[in-house]
């Protein structure tokens, strides 16, 4: 049985960094960010990745049905029964289309849904700030000012919904992320641990 734990938190939480750091302390546990999973088809230049740069760049949501399928597929092959998935569901549509499918799926259990938490300022600090600190060639596209309140705005239109969603299942555990890095990551990994 996998267990599942999906990671939300606004643009420059880091929950992408948080997750990644559990996973490489814990043999047991791997992790996946959507983002990442997605930037690796758009490096492959597959016309499916073309498909998907075309949406990220705007800083538009990639359409459901390729999302979902890359997460179970990911969630099926990964080689450790704990996985950490984070930057999803990002809209009501993925947060429901997910369950339905979770529910389907025997050899997945959603363990729980962590919210790292930032007011919108930390988070803008820190966006502005890794751009202003990437090298050469390692710059994001959607790393600007313009692309952030756009992905600010669709991060928390529809957030009170999920929140309500998991929270009615007990499964919403809200960590403040405005923390120092290493606080942030003891506490989400002593509450993974708690869960496996």
């Amino acid at each position: 049985m996998k267990k599942l734990f999906l990671i939300i938190g606004a643009p420059g939480s880091g929950k992408t960094t948080d997750a990644s750091i559990i996973a490489e302390k814990n043999d047991n546990i791997v992790h996946y960010s959507t983002g990442d999973m997605l930037r690796e088809e758009v490096g492959s230049g597959s016309e499916l990745g073309k498909e998907i740069e075309s949406y990220i760049s705007k800083g538009a949501l990639v359409p459901l049905k390729i999302i979902v399928n890359t997460i179970v597929s990911a969630i099926n092959n990964a080689p450790v029964d704990n996985v950490l998935i984070d930057g999803y569901p990002r809209s009501t549509e993925q947060m429901t289309a997910f369950d339905e499918l979770v529910s389907k799926e025997d050899n997945i259990e959603l363990a729980s849904v962590i919210e790292v938490r930032v007011s919108e300022d930390v988070a803008k600090e820190r966006i502005l700030g890794r751009a202003a600190d990437a090298k050469p060639g390692e710059e994001r596209s959607d790393d600007s000012i313009e692309v952030f309140w756009d992905r600010m705005k669709i991060y928390t239109d529809p957030l009170a919904e999920i929140q309500k969603f998991y929270t009615d299942k007990n499964l919403l555990e809200v960590i403040d992320g405005a923390r120092t890095l290493e606080e942030v990551v003891a506490d989400m990994e002593t509450f993974v641990k708690s869960k496996i």
